[in-house]
């Protein structure tokens, strides 16, 4: 998120962002083998330089669960936002914290509501819109989208001119590249 928040430092109000939501693998396709050599020679050769460079702390998750109640908590965190200014964002930090510094298991309703408690949010009702799937249609609409894209990895951000679909930059770009793309919009705009 660094770079989302040098975008953001750079650029003020002249940008936007807006999460949506993207499963990079939705059942019923197989999770990946925490242990496996994939996910060990992505992380060694591409997640762990990138961290390094952009001052994250980062550590491969012991467990790679499905993400899909992740987003729909995300989703929810962001309908409080009326009595919890910030409340989008800050699940999605604690999100990724949790995750990727913690292991945290996405797929588990209660450690999602005990996660939301920890931002001064009611973690029982996140359990319950969980239960009765709130937010569900929203976060497939979010992926259908992605789909109809061609989008296929993550992170992956959509540039919007006017509302109009000026593009799509696909996996952990470098600064500079973000703030290229987003200058030559600015300037397509006058």
């Amino acid at each position: 998120m660094p770079e989302l928040d040098a975008l953001a430092e750079r650029f003020g109000e002249k940008v936007t962002i807006r999460w949506r939501a993207y499963e990079l693998r939705p059942a019923p396709e197989p999770a990946l083998d925490p242990d496996g050599d994939y996910l060990h020679d992505i992380w060694g050769r591409a997640v762990y330089p990138m961290a390094a460079e952009r001052g994250m702390t980062l550590r491969l998750p012991r467990i790679q669960p499905r993400s899909r109640l992740a987003h729909e908590a995300a989703a929810w965190a962001e309908a409080q936002a009326a009595d919890h200014p910030g409340a989008g964002d800050a699940m999605r930090r604690a999100l990724f914290r949790g995750f990727f510094e913690e292991s945290l298991d996405l797929a588990d309703p209660q450690a999602l509501a005990r996660l939301a408690e920890t931002l001064a949010l009611d973690g029982r009702a996140l359990h319950r819109a969980l239960g009765r799937g709130d937010h569900r249609q929203a976060v497939t609409e979010d992926q259908r989208t992605a789909r109809d894209l061609g989008i296929q990895g993550v992170p992956a951000m959509r540039f919007s001119l006017d509302g109009e679909h000026a593009g799509v930059l696909e996996g952990a770009q470098p600064r500079r590249q973000l703030f290229l793309a987003t200058q030559r919009l600015l300037d397509a705009l006058g």
